[in-house]
C-alpha cells in the first residue's frame, strides 16, 4: 500500500489482490463521514428523522413481523 499526500488530496494505492468489496465498504464509509462533517443538522434533527423513517417502515412491514 502506497500512501501519496498532495497539496489538496490524498492518494491511496492498493494492490490488485485486496478484496474489492471491502475496499467499497470502506470507502462508502468515508463518504459517509465526509457528508456528515459538512452536515448542518443537530442530533435532535437526525433523531427526528430517525423515528420518521423507523415510523414508515414499520407501517409498511408490521404484517411480516406480526400475524
Amino acid at each position: 500500500m502506497i500512501v501519496e499526500r498532495t497539496d489538496n488530496e490524498v492518494i491511496i494505492r492498493l494492490p490488485e489482490f485486496m478484496d474489492f468489496e471491502a475496499i467499497q465498504r470502506t470507502i462508502d464509509l468515508m463518504s459517509l463521514k465526509e457528508t456528515i462533517a459538512r452536515s448542518a443538522a443537530t442530533q435532535e434533527d437526525v433523531d427526528l428523522l430517525a423515528k420518521e423513517i423507523n415510523k414508515k417502515w414499520w407501517a409498511k412491514n408490521r404484517s411480516r413481523y406480526i400475524k
